[in-house]
């Protein structure tokens, strides 16, 4: 990626949850990532709570009944939409029944979360060494579930096994990390639901830390917390917002799942499909405001199907379609109704 500076960030390296309410390399072209970059410059300022951001006010029920119903929303599922940084009248609401269901590999943005907490990553920062244990090794060239190929031995860096687990969903790079950071992925996973509880995540109960199992379970309400959390952390959006990434002595590239990068705006986040789960997908998108000033949207679309039957490609495909609409939607909203920064 091009080298970039961001004026003024503030240091988003974790040191501990922030408030509830609140397949693979990176030497992609410097043209394809001049908008991620750029991308990231806006999401430094909208993330820097209180430091030239301004309320954009209070919206009455009324308001927010208007809002929700004019937005093209999915008509299956859940989804839940906010738009950061301009009071409650971000808060674009919910459709769908807020009770739990299965996320998939949507659950691998609580993963990522959990590791750079005991582990933080600055935007370039690359981490510490990570050997490949046999298990990984074996992992990768499983067949019945995503996969990303790595070779026992081989020491990979915290930054590198972030890419391939969040770009290509890589189920056995999520399973090495829980083990690196906890000693086993039972332990990893006590320290997600323990996450989930500091950030009011009260519907989310998760299993397994790459989300194969159908037990990882949670509303679209919870995972927009985590969105907004996740967002916060500069190591995380500038992975989500990488088109595809590379494994060091593995040839070719390897692309992100998320198709919808680079569309409306789209910077992030991160696919889920599984036949319990349906299609999912956690994104992050910008928008510019009456005035032209980006403002960072979250949305998440859960358990999407594209009809009786349909497999997990399919339904995430329907996923992803209903949120280009949605996200096209919000866009239009927001340079209609939010003010610019006095």
């Amino acid at each position: 990626m091009c080298p970039v500076t961001v004026p003024g960030e503030p240091d988003l390296r974790p040191v501990g949850p922030p408030p509830a309410t609140g397949r693979r390399r990176f030497g992609a072209a410097c043209a394809a990532g001049a908008t991620a970059l750029a991308a990231l410059v806006v999401l430094a300022v909208v993330t820097r709570g209180g430091d030239g951001i301004q309320d954009a006010g209070s919206a009455g029920p009324a308001d927010r009944a208007s809002t929700t119903a004019s937005l093209p929303w999915p008509g299956e599922g859940q989804t839940s939409v906010s738009v950061e940084g301009v009071g409650p009248v971000g808060d674009l609401g919910t459709r769908g029944a807020q009770k739990p269901v299965p996320i998939a590999s949507v659950t691998k943005v609580m993963t990522a979360y959990v590791v750079l907490r005991g582990h933080p990553l600055d935007e370039h920062g690359t981490g510490p060494g990570i050997t490949v244990d046999e298990q990984a090794a074996d992992e990768s060239v499983s067949g019945s579930e995503s996969t990303t190929r790595v070779d026992e031995g081989r020491r990979l860096d915290e930054r590198r096994l972030l890419e391939l687990m969040l770009i290509p969903s890589g189920n056995n790079i999520a399973r090495l990390l829980a083990r690196w950071d906890a000693g086993t992925e039972e332990a990893f996973v006590a320290k997600m639901n323990e996450a989930a509880r500091d950030l009011g995540m009260r519907d989310t109960t998760y299993t397994d830390a790459s989300g194969i199992g159908p037990t990882n379970t949670s509303t679209s309400e919870d995972q927009l917390k985590l969105a907004r959390a996740a967002m916060r952390q500069a190591a995380i959006r500038s992975v989500v917002a990488m088109r595809s990434t590379s494994v060091p002595g593995v040839p070719g590239e390897i692309k992100n799942t998320n198709t919808l990068l680079g569309e409306h705006a789209v910077i992030g986040l991160k696919t889920g499909s599984s036949t319990p789960a349906g299609g999912n997908l956690m994104w992050a998108a910008t928008a510019p405001d009456r005035d032209g000033h980006e403002r960072l949207v979250l949305g998440v679309v859960l358990h999407q199907r594209t009809g009786e039957g349909s497999s997990p490609q399919q339904s995430l495909e329907t996923a992803i379609s209903a949120s280009g609409t949605l996200v096209a939607g919000v866009r239009e909203w927001v340079a209609a109704n939010v003010p610019g920064k006095r």
